[in-house]
């Protein structure tokens, strides 16, 4: 089959499941811990909703951020995305599974994390304009020879993804950013598809590691080569957005990390160093 023909037999399958497949983190495990993410479908229809430590957005589609909207606030965390009001607490070192509701196979791309440190340790009144980002993983073309993913190995462990922080990192209050970015479309401008998802972290440890990092509204460029892409064209290498990839991080191989506890957000920052 050509990559033309093979587009739009992607295309007819993605249009028929689009917004429906479209998907949310429903939660994270940290090290065996369960907390509960933000819902948009159904959170902001509620008069008191739970606290939790996912950001809070408007993307009750389940939609995404079009590269148009990359110089926006809305590339950080999603659109209209507000602080959440508590932390997952954790430790350096610790692997993180952010667990995804759903993921349609036909959406394929990157899956990129980054954290950020909040200024004066308190990300639940932190400017998401102001965080600055560093990449700690990223899993772009995985396999050229079998056109797999970064997307395909989320699928494949069961619509979730390993992480791990650094164990080197600082202690204090950090924002992991997770990201798929979708590239069934990538070949027309604007045609790429983000969806970022943000949590509050209270990280423990001795580390002293505090990278630098680069303000969410300036992560990627509508021209940048991982954005503007084809992927129908047997592609054998494929550039990553974003900034490179801070020495310390680490991809993981993806596998399920077993929960053995639930836990809610903790809401005060006392006890977190």
């Amino acid at each position: 089959m050509s990559p033309a023909a093979v587009k739009a037999l992607v295309a007819i399958v993605a249009g028929a499941t689009s917004v429906a497949a479209h998907g949310h983190v429903t939660g994270i495990n940290v090290a065996g811990t369960w907390y509960d993410g933000y819902d948009p479908t159904s959170y902001p229809y509620m008069s008191d909703p739970p606290t939790v430590v996912g950001w809070t957005a408007s993307d009750t589609d389940n939609g995404f951020v079009a590269p148009s909207a990359y110089a926006s606030g809305d590339i950080i965390c999603h659109k209209s995305a507000t602080n959440a009001k508590g932390y997952a607490t954790a430790k350096a070192g610790d692997t993180i599974e952010v667990y995804w509701n759903t993921w349609p196979t036909s959406h394929k791309g990157p899956v990129i994390d980054y954290l950020a440190k909040c200024a004066g340790d308190d990300c639940v009144t932190a400017d998401k304009t102001a965080l600055e980002f560093f990449k700690i993983d990223a899993v772009g073309l995985a396999d050229a020879s079998a056109s797999t993913w970064g997307s395909d190995e989320l699928v494949s462990n069961n619509n979730s993804w390993a992480l791990r922080i650094p164990s080197a990192l600082a202690p204090g209050n950090y924002v992991l950013r997770h990201e798929i970015i979708a590239l069934h479309s990538a070949e027309s401008a604007d045609g790429a598809q983000n969806y970022p998802q943000c949590f509050n972290l209270a990280i423990t440890g001795t580390g002293s590691l505090q990278p630098s990092g680069t303000l969410g509204e300036a992560l990627y460029k509508e021209s940048d080569a991982g954005i503007l892409v084809n992927i129908y064209n047997s592609l054998s290498s494929y550039d990553i957005p974003g900034p490179t990839q801070i020495a310390a991080g680490t991809n993981l191989a993806q596998s399920a990390v077993p929960i053995t506890a639930s836990a809610s957000a903790v809401t005060s920052k006392s006890g977190f160093s």
